[in-house]
């Protein structure tokens, strides 16, 4: 079992949190404009990388708020959490 440092709360287990998705994702300003294709491409095309990626959790059995992490996908260690709003923290990778 994986020991998550949520930012406000603390280390705890991770049945305590849910994965939101990427990290750094900014809705369209005005999205109208854009075609079918683009507006599915914002829902649906997300990065899968290898190594270092920036993640939205949940802390749904505590705080009950969102937070980002940067986790190495090869390893899942969990290099760090930050509060949302925050920028993301540069990691040597």
């Amino acid at each position: 079992m994986l020991l998550i440092p949520c930012p406000h709360c603390g280390p705890r287990p991770e049945l305590e949190f849910r994965y939101g998705g990427q990290a750094h994702i900014a809705r369209p300003e005005n999205p109208a404009p854009l075609t079918d294709d683009q507006w599915a491409d914002f829902l649906y095309e997300r990065d899968n990388v290898k190594g270092i990626h920036a993640e939205r959790w949940r802390h749904i059995h505590g705080c009950a708020r969102f937070f980002n992490m940067l986790r190495d996908t090869t390893t899942d260690r969990i290099l760090t959490t930050y509060k949302t709003g925050e920028a993301r923290p540069e990691i040597a990778s």
